[in-house]
């Protein structure tokens, strides 16, 4: 299997010492905050991955640049390990089905980590929205004249619930939890979210942590939550399990 290892500002040793800290935060959603909080100002880079329909995968791990989803990927595989050797072979669980490094197996869109990642993430939008959650039919990966997003990932066919962000009251914010994962709903045929990130909750404001693309950040950062949904249709929420 060919691999690809960009520690950044760590080596194995010091990510070895960074876990077994986090190991003694027994809150999931507190050791998620703290780990996260490792990689605020974190440049923002798209698409650090190798592999496609046509090219052979590759298993990357680059901590140095990051984008939305490899950003909450190392977090989730960090969360769960006590060493290095133990965070790379969650990543590869994370990032793929069944653990096995291909194209075909990876994990491309938010809601597959339900799907796949059951054991250790539950979907809890529904849950925490009440009767406020909306539910959607979705195509994953189907755009709307027929064509594919990611060529050679068959269409996946699932049900998408999400709160609209005009239902984000204050009963709904007391619910979220730091740690959660979320994505931002995407109202685009053959997409379930837009963009991801992490709740972290402090002083009673919740707040965004994500790798933000747009020009005047590229980085890693901290935004309030609802500052940040202003134009945005609403959102899904993963929690992690024990």
């Amino acid at each position: 299997m060919n691999e690809q290892i960009f520690l950044g500002k760590w080596t194995s040793e010091s990510l070895d010492l960074l876990l077994k800290k986090a190991s003694e935060i027994h809150s999931q959603g507190e050791r998620i905050g703290f780990l996260s909080k490792q990689f605020l100002d974190t440049k923002y880079k798209e698409a650090t991955l190798t592999g496609d329909a046509d090219t052979p995968e590759v298993f990357v791990i680059n901590l140095e640049r990051v984008d939305c989803l490899t950003f909450i990927e190392y977090i989730e595989a960090m969360r769960r390990s006590l060493s290095f050797d133990e965070f790379r072979g969650n990543l590869m669980r994370v990032r793929y089905r069944s653990g096995l490094p291909a194209f075909k197996n990876r994990n491309h869109f938010f809601t597959d980590w339900k799907a796949f990642n059951s054991d250790m993430i539950s979907d809890v939008t529904k849950h925490i929205a009440a009767r406020k959650s909306k539910d959607v039919s979705k195509r994953l990966n189907e755009k709307h004249d027929g064509s594919f997003f990611l060529p050679g990932i068959q269409c996946r066919l699932r049900e998408v619930t999400y709160i609209q962000t005009i239902n984000l009251d204050d009963t709904i914010l007391a619910k979220l939890e730091t740690g959660d994962y979320v994505g931002i709903y995407s109202k685009t045929d053959g997409l379930d979210v837009s963009h991801t990130g992490i709740i972290v909750k402090q002083n009673n404001t919740v707040f965004f942590r994500h790798a933000s693309s747009l020009k005047k950040h590229m980085k890693v950062l901290d935004e309030e939550l609802m500052d940040y949904l202003k134009s945005k249709p609403g959102i899904i929420v993963l929690r992690p399990g024990e």
